[in-house]
């Protein structure tokens, strides 16, 4: 970590020159500055960032990026500033960048870089007086920091939620194949695993018996291994996948009561421990078991909010969070199963008062009331583009369709997403959906996609 430290400091002017582009609309020296300064970072290529970006400009903020290469934000035409996310020097990236925009705030739209973050933070706080600034400005966007090693612990923050009376699974770490032993013992088949430091289903497994559950905390401990950070690279293109593998790290691997019932959750924005506004939904249709969702509906329930608003205030929580959640068949209580440190896909809908997120954050920053927006729909039932596409709900029909049909370049870029124009990218994916049709459908997982199955995890 050291070398990666010492390199942030003393960005030149020609290194921010380089990596910089400048929107050709904006005017520096314009009335318009009032506005809030915010940075987006982001080292995926989400759709649901762009959007977000989006909704931030009309809501009044001036938005800026540090991204990869060709991210679906860059298709907007409303950021001020891009700068590009280094996968091998991500914290100087970070830092070159916050210097040059010099944000009100800054959102991390992935959990990667809410790490390099947190990671940042403490390299500001250790260089003395010249990272005050720094320090304050990820402690403002995130909040208190004796919560950063909290969020990055599924087991920690389960332990929290239990000792803030909120319901939640049996979970316990497992460090070896005698800790599953022990495990069996006491609780039945199946089991949730689950490693530290995933997200978006990856990372998640579902075991039935105690030999597959020993094959998958083998694998889940090396999920960061070559082999893996090799297929990213050439499959996903994604080179933020050799980091971690080259620091050899291993993640924390946890194991949980499975809750029989229906998956939900919750997104909400919140300001030094108050949640200022939030959204709760229910899942009617999801990229397979254990992958993203597709198609929810808007619900109205207090223990999701609940469990939000205790969870904000016990780690003083700024900025966007989502909390995962499964509504036990039968009894319908609501179990908390995991949190995403960063905006989830419902936290950027404007869906009236109390419900307006991006609003109440730029109200927030702006110091100024919040603004009665009008709620994008009246449907309950929502269709996030372009995932619901693929996923053949029977719901789609009656569903809001979450399209930027007003940015048609941003629409296609959605459509071709960054991986799928990789010539290895589709031939793997044809041999993966032959395979799948000659198997049949998987229970657990669903038809076989019409743009070819997402390679495997």
């Amino acid at each position: 970590m050291f070398w990666e430290h010492t390199s942030i400091v003393g960005n030149s002017p020609k290194e921010t020159k380089d990596n910089v582009k400048m929107n050709p609309n904006h005017h520096p020296n314009s009335k318009e500055t009032t506005a809030p300064r915010i940075l987006l970072a982001e080292t995926s290529r989400w759709p649901s960032t762009a959007l977000l970006a989006l909704d931030l400009a009309k809501a009044g903020s001036h938005v800026s990026a540090v991204c990869p290469t060709r991210h679906p934000m860059l298709k907007t035409g409303i950021l001020r500033q891009t700068f590009h996310y280094s996968s091998f020097r991500p914290l100087k990236s970070l830092s070159g960048t916050i210097e040059a925009t010099n944000p009100d705030f800054i959102i991390p739209c992935d959990d990667r870089a809410v790490e390099h973050l947190h990671e940042l933070h403490a390299w500001a706080r250790g260089v003395g007086a010249s990272g005050n600034k720094m320090a304050a400005l990820i402690e403002k966007s995130l909040g208190s920091p004796e919560s950063y090693p909290t969020v990055g612990s599924r087991c920690d923050l389960l332990g929290i939620a239990r000792e803030e009376g909120l319901r939640v699974p049996d979970t316990e770490q497992i460090n070896s194949e005698s800790d599953l032993k022990s495990w069996r013992g006491r609780k039945k088949f199946p089991w949730v695993m689950k490693a530290d430091g995933t997200y978006g289903g990856h990372g998640v497994k579902i075991a039935h018996t105690l030999d597959e559950a020993g094959r998958f905390l083998l694998e889940l401990t090396r999920y960061y291994g070559a082999g893996r950070a090799i297929k990213r690279l050439c499959v996903d293109r994604d080179p933020f996948w050799l980091r971690p593998w080259w620091k050899g790290l291993k993640p924390a691997v946890i194991v949980q009561s499975y809750i029989h019932g229906l998956p939900a959750n919750c997104g909400v924005v919140c300001w030094k421990g108050k949640v200022l506004a939030g959204v709760g939904v229910e899942v009617v249709g999801a990229a397979g078991a254990t992958g993203p969702s597709a198609v929810v509906r808007v619900v109205d329930n207090p223990d999701m909010m609940l469990c939000a608003e205790r969870i904000a205030g016990r780690l003083g929580f700024s900025g966007f969070f989502g909390l995962d959640f499964m509504i036990e068949e039968g009894s319908g209580l609501t179990y908390l199963i995991e949190m995403n440190p960063r905006p989830t896909r419902v936290c950027r809908l404007q869906l009236g008062k109390g419900r307006d997120q991006v609003g109440a954050l730029c109200g927030q920053l702006s110091n100024r009331p919040v603004r009665d927006v009008p709620p994008v729909t009246q449907n309950r039932m929502i269709a996030y583009f372009p995932d619901a596409w693929d996923s053949r709900s029977e719901f789609l029909e009656s569903s809001f369709h979450d399209i930027p049909e007003a940015k048609p370049e941003l629409l296609e870029e959605l459509r071709r997403p960054w991986p799928t124009t990789s010539l290895l990218w589709r031939l793997l994916a044809q041999v993966d959906c032959m395979k799948s049709l000659w198997r049949g459908p998987d229970p657990m997982t669903g038809p076989v996609s019409k743009s070819g199955l997402v390679l495997g995890s």
